[in-house]
């Protein structure tokens, strides 16, 4: 057979596959189970067809459709950077099933490479580093038992963990360099591109909220953000952690005003204490973030609504790092102009007349706003429970949820609230955000997770301006029927449940993770500098110190591997050894002079030496002549060892 379809052996075909399940693991993590599943059963599939005989093209074709038409069956026909890491995940899983000759394994592996970087689009995580460096140290190691194959030389028996220490000794070869790039490297502010978007997007905060969206926010548990503070911390019941005002009510779903959103942050007069934070939010691929009520200042990068709903200038599709100043309100836009009052009491016609009804009862019996807000609560106490297990609304959703089931979470609370507060004539809106958090027990932070999501009210009261209401928090405490706690079995301690700290643990180590590497950022980099001496570089220097430093790195790999080239024989290994020994005696080979020279040159010196002489000779006859073979010779070079003093 040709050089170039040479029949791929079995332990070549073990490695080529070994290696890319390894690559193609953390991408199959980071997918969707249901995709994932179908893959990895794919991938078995293919490989197993392959196995024996070639497998046909129309079958491979047949195979391929297959796992196409599943994936975007899964996800629909919008593409983005989910469907395409899937896409690329299926086609490596079917690759498997025209892996016949050295020439195809090399296509495998080479494609197989790409599920790793793939992977970070999805992910930064360390579990998903370590895992696509060991697809690649395999990929690496299968490459060289490929060589190994065909190479014309004779075959060289390596031990599998030895193959992998000589491919991990290449790898840290390069690693000076690595690091110089990720310590040295200009920062850039902004990414010279964007990444695509999610072609199905994360649970998070939006600036709408309909009946049902909720639910899959509030039953991800995964971390929404960790917060630190610097000095005085708030209490959980003061963690109220501002996002999306809505404004704009059609009967079903609250939406903010796009109005509101160009006019600067209304003014607030804040109290005390004041809490000093930073924020580490994670990518929710939407550029809404979050702050403690009420910030006093906002960041660079950080802009605000007229009621205080915060927007970043760049979608955030990465962990982003924010450090903000609070203090609790004591008013909050005390004026309101005419424009925001009307805002605040639209309501749409003909929608929930039992609610119009009991508001306009009570407007008739009071005018004191504070009262009708407090008779609204003591309601809400006296006759409502808390549940998940909600039904979805008709056409007069706030009717059915306050005079039929009167069960419900945040979100039908505040949105019923500030409906009845609106009849009532009572300006209300419904701020959408986070309450809560649970302090890490090895770190001084707090996490808050997506199901911490919480929906409550503000409504306008004289002399105070905007105050917070959240009608969710006024159930009474035996009418708490089924949370996500009690779904998840968990007591109120997440997903982790009995294993909290472990996963306190797990959550630390993703944190400091998020630090030192994903939070490397230009300041950072500045104050490392700084550190060692670097002050105040700027991007010239910084240019200038990174190809001296890789300059240096590049020189320090070549020159490993010319040496390791030199080295690569285990005969010469094993003489270059023999060498070294005699030389600690005083007796090393001079870089001109012959072997069977330098031999004689020892023994002439050390009459006991016969050994070495003739050792030389096997080598030299096993390293020159045409069709030599001896197989003790490198033990024999190996064990030997100079004549003792004594025995001279």
């Amino acid at each position: 057979m040709a050089r170039d379809v040479l029949a791929l052996d079995a332990a070549g075909r073990r490695w080529s596959l070994l290696a890319a399940a390894v690559c193609l693991l953390p991408l199959l993590l980071q997918l969707p189970m249901p995709r994932s599943v179908a893959i990895a059963i794919a991938g078995a599939i293919a490989a197993a067809m392959a196995s024996r005989r070639a497998t046909p093209g129309w079958l491979r074709a047949i195979l391929a459709l297959a796992v196409f038409g599943l994936i975007l069956a899964q996800g629909g026909m919008n593409f983005g950077r989910d469907t395409g890491c899937a896409l690329l995940a299926g086609m490596l899983a079917i690759k498997p099933s025209e892996l016949r000759s050295v020439r195809d394994a090399r296509s495998l592996l080479g494609f197989a490479l790409f599920a790793p970087f793939a992977t970070f689009l999805l992910d930064q995580g360390p579990l998903s580093l370590v895992l696509g460096l060991a697809g690649a140290i395999l990929a690496l190691a299968a490459l060289a038992r490929l060589s190994e194959q065909e190479s014309a030389l004779p075959a060289i028996e390596m031990r599998h963990v030895a193959r992998i220490g000589t491919v991990a000794r290449l790898v840290a070869i390069g690693l000076p360099l690595a690091l110089a790039a990720f310590w040295l490297f200009p920062r850039l502010a902004t990414p010279l591109w964007g990444i695509p978007e999610m072609s199905a997007a994360r649970p998070g905060l939006s600036d709408e909220m309909s009946p049902g969206d909720w639910l899959d926010l509030i039953a991800d548990d995964t971390p929404a953000m960790r917060v630190s503070f610097r000095g005085p911390e708030p209490t959980t019941r003061e963690m109220y952690w501002r996002g999306p005002t809505l404004t704009d009510y059609d009967g079903r779903s609250w939406t903010a005003s796009p109005w509101l959103r160009s006019l600067p942050p209304a003014e607030v007069e804040h109290g005390a204490p004041t809490w000093d934070y930073e924020i580490t939010l994670e990518p929710t691929e939407r550029n809404l973030l979050v702050a403690l009520e009420m910030p006093l200042e906002l960041p660079q990068g950080m802009r605000g609504a007229h009621e205080y709903t915060l927007t970043s200038a760049r979608r955030l599709d990465r962990i982003t790092r924010w450090t903000l100043r609070s203090a609790p309100p004591v008013r909050f836009e005390a004026d309101l102009p005419d424009p925001m009052r009307r805002l605040a009491l639209r309501l749409p016609p003909d929608f929930n007349p039992r609610t119009r009804a009991l508001a306009q009862q009570w407007r008739a019996e009071t005018s004191n706003d504070g009262a009708i807000v407090d008779r609204a609560l003591a309601w809400i106490r006296g006759e409502f429970a808390y549940t998940l297990d909600t039904p979805l609304p008709g056409r007069h959703a706030v009717d059915e949820f306050l005079f039929d089931y009167k069960a419900g979470f945040c979100e039908h609370f505040s949105s019923a609230f500030t409906v009845l507060m609106r009849e009532a004539g009572i300006p209300a809106r419904v701020v959408t955000g986070y309450t809560g958090g649970t302090r890490n027990a090895y770190g001084n932070y707090w996490i808050v997770r997506r199901m911490d999501a919480h929906a409550w009210s503000e409504v306008w009261l004289e002399g105070r301006g905007w105050v917070r209401v959240d009608p969710t928090a006024a159930v009474a405490p035996e009418r708490i029927y089924d949370t996500l706690e009690d779904r998840l079995g968990t007591g109120g301690a997440g997903a982790a449940g009995g294993l909290l700290p472990i996963a306190d643990l797990g959550d630390w180590a993703r944190r400091m993770w998020n630090d030192f590497m994903l939070g490397f950022d230009a300041e950072r980099q500045q104050r490392m500098l700084q550190r060692v001496g670097f002050e105040n570089i700027d991007t010239g220097g910084l240019i200038g110190l990174f190809s001296l430093c890789a300059a240096l790195a590049l020189g320090w790999m070549l020159w490993l591997v010319a040496r390791s080239e030199r080295e690569r024989d285990p005969l010469l290994r094993a003489w270059h050894r023999l060498g070294r020994r005699y030389a600690r005696l005083g007796l090393g080979r001079a870089r001109h002079e012959p072997a069977l020279a330098w031999a004689r040159r020892v023994q002439a010196a050390r009459p006991g030496e016969s050994p070495l002489l003739i050792l030389t000779k096997r080598f030299i006859a096993a390293r020159y002549a045409p069709a030599a073979s001896d197989t003790t010779l490198i033990h024999a070079l190996r064990v030997h060892r100079p004549a003792p003093e004594s025995d001279r």
